[in-house]
């Protein structure tokens, strides 16, 4: 059924008549949104800061875990430690230093891997592909692959369970925004993919419904010639992502959009100028994001809006309180120090809420709620 919002819109007291833009004097600006930033949205206009609470306790606290805590991972993907989940998605991380000695196949949904650390290569059905930090790279369901490291790797596994990853509707930006679609790469049946085919004994562990089966045959199953379709893994760096920007305006998340499954997106925060006008805010926006659950994982670089936070840290802000820039970041909202960010995290919005693991309390960062408190120790 199509929805028909109840749309009225109004102002009321003192406000702003752009969002994010020009705020009253003295005030804070609170953006109160349905269905992530795609949705009706009304803001509101405060004479405190929204996150400025004394205390935060029960199921909505948000969480900050630290991924580089975790250092022993088995010799497979389906080995990986499962941080969050829910009937949509599975988030997992995984390193490795050895070639896999064998062959995986997830037959539960799509995989996508963000390559945090390292570099090697990717043999698959379709052939052999290089990866290295910074690379996604969506495995259609059913498709057998394994990795040979070059240097250690560490990678963020995102599943989509029971879906398939496709690419955001760009609508009047065109196709070729954001990224070209010639610039995402797939596998070739190359030399090297061509002289890792043997015939010796070979297993392959197939996950389905999360529990892992063992086929073993008497040759490589990864023995293609040749392939012809329109359905193959695909590969995009950060690098090549070019951001959507506006100089008198401050884009919501929703607009650096990298993939879309059923009821999540995978978004890219890459490097790029901050905002010119002087009356566009200059940092996120506080929002009361009611509808999504929010994960970001930080990849790289100085993170802008948030306080001790470090590359391989994740956050967790469960659908249903305000959020937003912490106190430090909050100071450069209307005038920044420099004239670009140099962040690059991946987002994850998820329209169904999220359970963490029970590892995820060992490197959980307990201080993180309090961490928006003016001059809090942290």
């Amino acid at each position: 059924m199509s929805r028909n919002w109840i749309s009225l819109p109004r102002t009321e007291g003192r406000a702003s008549r752009q969002a994010h833009c020009d705020l009253p004097k003295d005030c804070y600006e609170r953006e109160i949104g349905r269905e992530g930033f795609f949705g009706p949205a009304t803001h509101m206009y405060h004479s405190h800061r929204p996150t400025d609470w004394l205390r935060f306790e029960g199921d909505l606290k948000p969480h900050a875990y630290d991924t580089s805590k975790l250092v022993e991972f088995g010799p497979g993907p389906w080995d990986a430690v499962l941080l969050m989940h829910n009937a949509r998605m599975k988030l997992r991380t995984w390193g490795l230093t050895r070639p896999m000695d064998h062959l995986v196949r997830n037959a539960d949904g799509d995989e996508l891997l963000f390559v945090h650390e390292g570099s090697g290569r990717l043999f698959c059905d379709y052939g052999h592909m290089e990866i290295r930090d910074g690379d996604y790279v969506v495995l259609p369901r059913g498709t057998m692959w394994r990795l040979v490291p070059a240097k250690p790797l560490r990678l963020l596994m995102i599943e989509a369970s029971g879906s398939a990853y496709q690419l955001p509707d760009k609508g009047m930006l065109g196709p070729h925004a954001i990224f070209d679609p010639a610039v995402l790469d797939t596998p070739s049946i190359d030399e090297a993919f061509l002289a890792q085919q043997d015939e010796n004994e070979w297993t392959v562990r197939v996950k389905r419904r999360d529990t892992v089966s063992s086929i073993v045959y008497p040759f490589n199953p990864l023995d293609a010639v040749g392939w012809k379709g329109d359905l193959a893994p695909v590969r995009v760096n950060w690098r090549d992502i070019r951001p959507l920007l506006s100089d008198r305006y401050h884009l919501p998340p929703s607009a650096h959009t990298t993939f879309v499954a059923d009821r999540f997106v995978v978004c890219t925060f890459a490097p790029r100028p901050f905002e010119t006008d002087p009356g566009a805010l200059k940092v996120p926006f506080f929002h009361s994001n009611d509808d999504y659950d929010e994960v970001i994982f930080y990849h790289r670089g100085e993170f802008f809006s948030r306080d001790n936070i470090h590359p391989g840290m994740m956050s967790w802000h469960p659908a249903g309180f305000t959020h937003g820039p912490h106190p430090k970041a909050l100071k450069n909202a209307f005038e920044q120090q420099k004239k670009a960010t140099d962040e690059v995290a991946v987002m994850i919005d998820t329209r169904d809420p999220l359970e963490a693991a029970e590892i995820a309390e060992a490197i959980e960062w307990e201080g993180y709620a309090a961490s928006w408190k003016t001059g809090e120790d942290k």
